[in-house]
Order: C-alpha cells, then sequence, then structure tokens
C-alpha cells in the first residue's frame, strides 16, 4: 500500500493515520541462523531446532527479537511511505522497541509491518524528523509480535 500523497512539506497532515501496510514477507531458520552468526548470539534456543524442541517451553527455536525489529528499515522502504519530495533518510533511532512475544520458527513464518504517522518534526532548510510507529505482525499470532516507534531523518530534493 503506497501512500503517494505524503510529502515533506505536508507529512504533519497524516500524524495519528496509518500511513502503511506492507506485504508479507516469509523468514525460515536459515535466515534466524544467519542472523545469529552476524550478531554473534547463535543461541541454541535460536538456532538449533533439535535441543529447541526438546528443551525448551516454546517447542521449538523462536526468531531474535532483534531480528523482528532490525526490519523495520525494510519495511520503511517497501511499505511506500518515502516522502514523495524527499531525497533521502537517515536513521535516527528508536524513542521505543518492545518484543511483545516469542515468535515460534518452525517450517517458517510471514511477518509484515502496519506502519502510522506518530510526529513530524521541522528540522530547517526543509528537513524533517518523521517518527512512525511499526506494529510488526505475525501470520497466525494474535497481536502484534513487535512494536516499534522509529525516528527517521528526512532531507529534500533540491532543484
Amino acid at each position: 500500500m503506497a501512500n503517494n500523497d505524503i510529502r515533506l512539506s505536508n507529512a504533519h497532515e497524516f500524524v495519528g493515520q496509518e500511513i502503511g501496510l506492507t506485504d508479507w514477507i516469509d523468514i525460515d531458520q536459515m535466515q534466524v541462523n544467519i542472523f545469529g552468526e552476524v550478531t554473534r548470539w547463535a543461541t541454541r534456543g535460536h538456532c538449533d531446532p533439535e535441543w529447541a524442541e526438546r528443551e525448551t517451553v516454546f517447542g521449538g527455536t523462536i526468531i531474535h527479537g532483534f531480528f523482528l525489529i532490525s526490519l523495520i528499515t525494510y519495511f520503511v522502504r517497501v511499505g511506500g511511505i518515502d516522502p514523495a519530495d524527499g531525497k533521502h533518510s537517515l536513521n535516527y533511532g528508536m524513542n521505543k522497541a518492545r518484543v511483545l512475544q516469542p515468535v515460534l520458527i518452525g517450517d517458517g513464518i510471514r511477518v509484515r509491518d502496519r506502519i502510522g504517522l506518530m510526529e513530524v518534526v521541522d528540522k530547517g532548510e526543509g528537513k524533517r524528523l518523521i517518527t512512525t510507529s511499526h506494529h510488526i505482525e505475525v501470520d497466525g499470532l494474535d497481536g502484534p509480535a513487535a512494536y516499534v516507534e522509529y525516528l527517521n531523518m528526512w532531507f529534500p530534493k533540491t532543484e
């Protein structure tokens, strides 16, 4: 769902609204294992399905909470919420990030993001600090698996 109406110059008019809903993406055990290796957190509860099935209360491996949160920048890009008059943005951090429930990987999961616009702050020279809310959903799971308030510093296109 692209929102082609959002511009840096009028983004404040969309505060309080859901501005994007991404398509589902698939995540499997191999991706979780790679994330574990890259982040140096390849623990058995995330990366060893046989052990996790036998030894954990979850009955299998669970996705890293930081893996879910790290998808935010991808979701922003594919969610169709880039302001039409924005040249580029920089990650400015997060106000809040919560992993709300464990997500069992099993044979794979599907996740998507509901994106809301929370705040737009004018930073001068056409720049805007945009705060978006992200409810990361897992197919078949009640309620969001993670919630993030993400900040992006947007720079305008120049003539």
